[in-house]
C-alpha cells in the first residue's frame, strides 16, 4: 500500500490540522504526539511517490502560511530573465476571434533533450506574475525554453480578446498546444498550472484527446474544488484577501472585456468572489450560477481520468485552498498522478530555508527529470 506525500520533515502530528490528522490516525493507528516524515495518510489505492527532494522548511523569516503567501507581493523580484525573448499569440478555435498572447524565452545555453516548459497563471495573474517569472527564471537557467501564457484577456493579452478566461477554461489550452510551432515540441512539452491555472490544466488533462508531444504535467497551489476555495477565502480571517482579490478581479475584466453597459453595472455592484462568479462569470459563460459554475469547472473530478504523468504539489497551510480535496483526489488512485502535500508553504509560496530557488520548482525540476529518464532522453 503506497502514501501521499507529506513533507514534515519531522514534524509532530499535532502541528498538522485536525483533519489530517484524524486521518492519519484512522490510516496508520499514529498517537496524536507521533512524529512523522514521509506520510501522513495512507491511500486506499497505488499512487506514485513524489520526485523526492528533502522535507520543506519555512525560511526566515516567513514563517507560516500567510507569510509565505505574502512574500512574492513584498518581494517581487525584477531583474530582467536571461536569454532571448519574444512575444508569440494563439488564435482561439471556437470562431470568437480572441488571441492569447505568450513570452517565449529561450535559454542562453539551450538542452537540446528538454521539453518545451509551458507556464499558465492563476487568477488575476499574467505572464508577469511575480510566480510565473521566478518559475521561467528556474527552468531557463537548466537549459528549457520557457513559454509564459496569458490566459484569455488577461495581462499584455487584454487588448486581443473580447472575453476573459475562467476556472474551466480547458479548450483555450487546446487551441494553444495545437498552435505550437512544431520545432518547438520534439522533445516534448510540460504543462505547469498555478492556482486557478492549475485548475484549468486539471480540466483540459482530464478531458482532452492530448497531442502526443505532451509528456507531463505540474500544479501549484491550485484550487481543485472551487466551491471550497471561494468558502474558504471568504472567511472573515481572509478578509484582506478577499478585498484584495475582488478588487483585482473587478479590474481585471472592467479593463479587458467587451461588456454591455449592464453587465459594467453587475459587476461594479459585486461585493464578494462568489457574487461575482454568481452574477457574472457563470451566465457569460453558459452555467446557471455559481454553483453550477464551481461544480462543472472542479478539477478534482478530473483527476481519475488524466492519462498523463501528472505532479500536484499544494501546502496544508495554504491560506486560501483548502488541502482536504488533495486527500481525496488521492484516494481516487491514479498511477500517473502523484500528489505532494507539504506541512507548509503557503499559497503559491513554498519559499525554503536555505534555498534561493522555490520548493515546488525543485520538486517540479526532479519530476521533469524523471520524465526524461522515463522516456529515454
Amino acid at each position: 500500500m503506497n502514501t501521499l506525500q507529506s513533507t514534515g520533515g519531522g514534524s509532530p502530528l499535532a502541528a498538522w490540522p485536525s483533519w489530517a490528522r484524524r486521518k492519519a490516525v484512522q490510516a496508520e493507528g499514529l498517537e496524536s504526539g507521533a512524529l512523522v516524515t514521509t506520510c501522513c495518510v495512507v491511500l486506499d489505492e497505488p499512487i506514485r511517490h513524489a520526485a523526492q527532494g528533502g522535507a520543506f522548511e519555512d525560511r526566515a523569516p516567513w514563517w507560516g502560511g500567510d507569510l509565505q503567501t505574502l512574500r512574492n507581493i513584498v518581494m517581487r523580484r525584477t531583474e530582467p530573465l536571461p536569454g532571448r525573448a519574444k512575444s508569440v499569440e494563439f488564435e482561439m478555435r471556437d470562431g470568437s476571434g480572441d488571441r492569447l498572447k505568450g513570452t517565449l524565452s529561450e535559454p542562453e545555453a539551450p538542452d537540446t533533450q528538454s521539453p518545451l516548459v509551458v507556464l499558465i497563471h492563476g487568477l488575476t495573474g499574467c505572464e508577469d506574475s511575480d510566480y510565473m517569472r521566478a518559475s521561467a527564471r528556474f527552468h531557463l537557467t537548466r537549459g528549457r525554453i520557457v513559454l509564459r501564457l496569458n490566459l484569455r484577456g488577461a495581462g499584455p493579452g487584454q487588448a486581443l480578446s473580447n472575453n476573459f478566461y475562467h476556472a474551466g477554461s480547458a479548450p483555450d489550452v487546446q487551441s494553444v498546444l495545437e498552435g505550437l510551432d512544431p520545432s518547438l515540441t520534439g522533445n516534448g512539452v510540460v504543462l505547469i498550472g498555478y492556482s486557478l491555472g492549475g485548475n484549468v490544466l486539471l480540466n483540459w488533462l482530464g478531458r482532452a484527446d492530448a497531442p502526443p508531444f505532451v509528456t507531463g504535467a505540474a500544479t501549484v497551489s491550485a484550487p481543485i474544488e472551487p466551491a471550497q476555495a471561494c468558502e474558504r477565502i471568504l472567511q472573515p480571517r481572509n478578509a484582506l484577501y478577499h478585498h484584495f482579490l475582488i478588487q483585482r478581479m473587478k479590474r481585471d475584466v472592467l479593463a479587458s472585456c467587451a461588456l454591455s453597459p449592464e453587465e459594467r453595472r453587475t459587476i461594479a455592484d459585486t461585493h464578494t468572489v462568489f457574487e461575482f462568479d454568481d452574477r457574472w462569470v457563470a451566465p457569460r459563460n453558459g452555467f446557471a450560477g455559481a454553483e453550477d459554475y464551481y461544480t462543472r469547472t472542479a478539477g478534482a473530478q478530473f483527476v481519475p481520468d488524466i492519462a498523463i504523468p501528472t505532479l500536484m504539489i499544494h501546502a496544508a497551510n495554504d491560506p486560501w485552498i483548502p488541502a482536504e480535496p488533495y486527500l481525496h483526489a488521492g484516494d481516487r488512485g491514479n498511477p500517473n498522478v502523484e500528489i505532494r502535500l507539504a506541512r507548509s508553504g503557503g499559497h503559491l509560496g513554498f519559499h525554503e530555508s536555505g534555498e534561493r530557488e522555490a520548493w515546488h520548482d525543485r520538486m517540479i525540476d526532479a519530476f521533469i527529470r524523471d520524465l526524461g529518464v522515463t522516456r529515454g532522453l
